[in-house]
């Protein structure tokens, strides 16, 4: 990271800002290009390893890339703020951001449902009682993150 005075190092700093995110681009692999593609997304801690959860249709582009090639990567980003200095004739941004990179895994049928709660819960829903007919015809899956890098921009009022 060129920026070091940016730079958030602490896991717990940077989960602070994952709750904050409400959506992800999550990156794959396409025959030597990115593929982009944002999603909702929940979070879960187990034995201090970060998993990010995922649902989607059974079939489609992006399982089919999964299924080639399970290295992926994230974005999240938050706290946008333009900060406009009329004296300097200048412009910035504030923001809150968090990237990484890991391996996807296809959670079990088993602990699909336990996927899906932990989803809902990142948007503030801890016990949703969705309906179970549709998760027969849905996918669940998560990235164990092996790499993890915050980011802070904030300015300073003076």
């Amino acid at each position: 990271m060129r920026r070091r005075d940016r730079e958030i190092k602490e896991f717990d700093e940077i989960v602070k800002i994952i709750k904050n995110c409400d959506s992800l681009v999550l990156g794959l692999n396409d025959e030597g290009y990115p593929y982009l593609v944002p999603l909702n997304f929940g979070m879960d801690i187990e034995d201090g390893q970060l998993y990010l959860y995922f649902h989607c249709a059974k079939e489609g582009k992006k399982l089919d890339l999964i299924q080639k090639d399970n290295r992926a990567t994230f974005e999240m980003d938050h706290a946008h703020q333009l900060v406009l200095n009329d004296e300097k004739m200048s412009c910035t941004m504030e923001y809150e951001s968090v990237t990484g990179k890991g391996f996807i895994e296809i959670v079990s049928e088993d602990k699909k449902i336990k996927g899906l709660k932990i989803l809902m819960k990142h948007y503030h829903v801890s016990e949703f009682p969705f309906s179970l007919k549709p998760v027969k015809n849905t996918t669940v899956f998560r990235l164990k993150v092996i790499e993890l890098k915050g980011k802070r921009r904030k300015v300073s009022v003076k």
